[in-house]
């Protein structure tokens, strides 16, 4: 089968699914709302559900679900339509999606808690977690599907994972392996969240910026490396600042040829002054601006947001798309919003050339001067 990236239309937040060639899927985030109303907004479970496969006894799974960090919009849903629990136990006319393995990091929670409450969905995430990592304790071993669990970054706390050593992604490294099993078409690079630091430095990287940042490289046939896909859920200027800083000298770890815009392509992911004090004088930090531009040739930013539109909102931010379209013009490359897609996924398709947009009739975007379905192809790769 052909791999795919599917963005969900879920208005300012992030549902992303990643379909493998060999059919594992990977969900990053949900924000599955409520569709009742006079006015309800699309239905992304009934899109998602569409897009996964069903095991023997019919439930719906995924292969994978990362969770960046807690906030609602990117985990609104999760309580009532995914199952937590043991897998045995799961009940005969549930219509919930089973999740094989979680992706999980500890800091995100930690680190969260001490600002905000946590919402339901996210406490439902934690605990499910905290149950998969119990299980691990308990055999010694990895369980079965429904029981997975790697744990993404070491925890402030070593001492509380030295058990953990073989299911915990450190920082800085790569892994390859879905449910046990290691992959020859997929791999990811965990960028963030980084150990604790200084009492500065860990106030910087609270809140938002404890989200997990992962760059995946998804293969299609003899290209092993036909597309880099870079999201951070909704890091800003700060750790995209480090990023930049240790990875200066050797930046393929941020090199993509699809970029999920941080934060809804928001304007503090790039700088920490303020539109609204500073107007036109607000400043791109040099930095993170330089760790968000290693775009490969021909490559594609996606802003999962409301419409963008040149006004004071923040996020979506007019002035952040002008930076992103800055970054892509200059290798050829284009800028995708969801909410151009009448209520739609936007779907890319990764074959051995590369990521381009998935033929859908009728279907089409200004974005980036480009149709949707005409974008031209330049050397293969459109």
């Amino acid at each position: 089968m052909v791999a795919e990236i599917a963005f969900f239309p879920v208005d300012n937040g992030d549902m992303t699914l990643l379909t493998l060639e060999n059919g594992k899927r990977v969900l990053i985030d949900c924000n599955i709302r409520d569709i009742s109303g006079d006015d309800p907004p699309p239905d992304v479970l009934k899109q998602l559900k569409a897009r996964l496969k069903t095991d023997d006894q019919g439930r719906h799974y995924v292969d994978a679900f990362l969770l960046s960090h807690p906030d609602q919009d990117h985990c609104r849903g999760f309580k009532a339509h995914f199952y937590t629990g043991s897998a045995a136990g799961y009940p005969a006319k549930s219509a919930k999606i089973l999740i094989k393995e979680l992706w999980s990091s500890p800091m995100i929670f930690r680190r969260k808690s001490r600002h905000h409450v946590l919402c339901e969905d996210a406490q439902a995430f934690n605990a499910e977690a905290r149950r998969r990592v119990q299980r691990y304790r308990q055999a010694g071993i990895s369980w079965g599907d429904g029981d997975r669990i790697q744990i993404l970054g070491e925890d402030e706390s070593p001492e509380k994972q030295a058990d953990l050593a073989a299911i915990v992604v450190k920082a800085d490294t790569r892994f390859s392996e879905i449910g046990g099993q290691l992959q020859t078409n997929f791999s990811a690079y965990l960028l963030a969240p980084q150990p604790k630091g200084s009492e500065e430095d860990e106030e910087r990287r609270s809140k938002n910026n404890s989200s997990v940042i992962v760059q995946v490289t998804i293969g299609a046939g003899w290209n092993t490396q036909a597309c880099r896909f870079l999201c951070g859920g909704d890091a800003e200027v700060a750790i995209w600042e480090d990023l930049w800083k240790r990875n200066r000298h050797a930046p393929d770890a941020l090199q993509y040829d699809v970029l999920l815009s941080p934060h809804h392509c928001s304007w503090h992911c790039l700088s920490y002054d303020s539109i609204s004090d500073c107007g036109d004088n607000a400043q791109v930090s040099p930095d993170a601006k330089s760790a968000l531009s290693q775009i490969r040739d021909f490559g594609r930013i996606v802003a999962s947001a409301k419409q963008i539109l040149d006004d004071d909102d923040d996020p979506p931010s007019y002035r952040a798309k002008q930076e992103y379209d800055a970054i892509r013009k200059s290798k050829s490359g284009h800028f995708y919003q969801t909410a151009d897609f009448k209520g739609e996924p936007f779907e890319l398709e990764i074959t051995q050339e590369g990521p381009s947009p998935k033929e859908v009739a009728g279907r089409t975007s200004t974005a980036g001067s480009s149709a949707v379905g005409s974008v031209p192809l330049v050397h293969g790769r459109r």
